[in-house]
């Protein structure tokens, strides 16, 4: 079984920065596109960034670009986020989760959540003004 466990999260001020991980359970971790989603009270589950398998692709929503990356330690069966310039409307529960799709080059269909099969419990991560 596949169990996601994510940390991290917290609240700072606009600007700061924050660094969310994700420890994955199992031996094929390697194997797996893994993702990040946020989700705001009322709204909809929202992509917020992927990564291959080897970590030799990554994919960003538009609104994350330039300011959050992905990253993974194989070795650790650890996904992170780092999040940089945060704002306010970053503000949301953040849910790591595995693609099961080995595939070397990430497209838009790694930011849908339908093709993930394991979610984790979810962090809180609240932005001040």
């Amino acid at each position: 079984q596949v169990q996601l466990v994510e940390s991290g999260g917290g609240l700072v001020q606009a600007g700061g920065s924050l660094r969310l991980s994700c420890a994955a359970s199992g031996r094929t971790f390697s194997v797996y596109t893994m993702g990040w989603f946020r989700q705001a009270p009322g709204k909809e589950r929202q992509f917020v960034a992927a990564i291959s398998g080897n970590g030799g692709s990554t994919y960003y929503a538009d609104s994350v670009k330039g300011r959050f990356t992905i990253s993974r330690d194989n070795v650790k069966n650890t996904v992170y986020l780092q999040m940089n310039r945060l704002k306010p409307e970053d503000t949301a529960v953040y849910y790591c989760a595995r693609r099961p799709w080995g595939g070397s080059v990430l497209s838009e269909r790694s930011a849908v959540p339908g093709q993930y099969d394991y979610w984790g419990q979810g962090t809180q991560v609240t932005v001040s003004s």
